[in-house]
C-alpha cells in the first residue's frame, strides 16, 4: 500500500510538472522518426512472466535494485492485470499492480496502463506499445510515442550480444537513443 501510494504521488507530480528530461526525449539530432508498434500481438503468447533486461532509467522505479519482473494476467473482463515486482536495496520485494486495457484498431500492439485507481476510477493512463517481438515471444521491445520510457522484456533474465544488437537496431529505426537504455541488474 505504501508502494501504490508513493506511485499515485510520483504519477500527479509528472502530471503537474512536465516530462522530466530524458536522454530519450526523441530521435537522434535531425531526424523525426515515428515511433511505430509492431503489426499485431497475440496477446495468448503474451501473457505471462516477463524479465526486465534493459530499460530507460525513469523516477517510478528508482526504487528497484534488481530483479524486476512484470506478469501480464487475462481478467474476465478483456483486460489484463499486470503486476510489476523488483527487488529494493533491502531486499524487501516491492510490487505494483495495474491493469492494461487494448487500444482498438492496433492489433492488440497498443496498450494503456493504469497504476492509480480511486474507487475503481483511473483517471491516468501510460502509452504502452509493442514495437519489437520476437516470433516466438522470446523478446519484447515497449516503447511509447514521446520516448520518455522504454523496456526490453524478456522470458530469460538475459539475452545474448546477437539479440541485444537486434534489439538496439529496433530500437535504432524508432528514434530511440541506445545510450540512453542501460542494462537492468538480476
Amino acid at each position: 500500500m505504501k508502494f501504490i501510494n508513493l506511485l499515485m504521488m510520483m504519477i500527479i507530480a509528472a502530471a503537474l510538472t512536465g516530462p522530466a528530461s530524458s536522454r530519450a526525449a526523441g530521435p537522434a539530432e535531425g531526424e523525426s522518426r515515428s515511433v511505430v508498434s509492431v503489426g499485431a500481438v497475440d496477446l495468448k503468447k503474451y501473457i505471462g512472466l516477463w524479465y526486465e533486461v534493459a530499460k530507460i532509467p525513469n523516477r517510478f522505479q528508482n526504487q528497484c535494485v534488481r530483479g524486476t519482473t512484470a506478469t501480464y494476467s487475462w481478467r474476465e473482463d478483456g483486460r489484463i492485470d499486470v503486476l510489476n515486482s523488483c527487488i529494493k536495496e533491502d531486499g524487501q520485494w516491492e510490487e505494483a499492480k495495474g491493469l492494461a486495457k487494448i487500444v482498438a484498431g492496433t492489433g492488440n500492439a497498443q496498450l494503456e496502463v493504469s497504476f492509480v485507481s480511486f474507487l475503481g476510477w483511473r483517471p491516468f493512463w501510460g502509452d504502452y506499445w509493442v514495437i519489437g517481438l520476437d516470433e516466438n515471444y522470446g523478446w519484447a521491445i515497449i516503447g511509447t510515442p514521446d520516448r520518455k520510457y522504454g523496456w526490453v522484456l524478456a522470458r530469460v533474465p538475459e539475452l545474448d550480444d546477437k539479440t541485444m544488437a537486434e534489439i538496439y537496431a529496433i530500437l535504432e529505426l524508432n528514434g530511440y537513443d541506445r545510450a540512453a537504455f542501460e542494462i537492468s541488474p538480476k
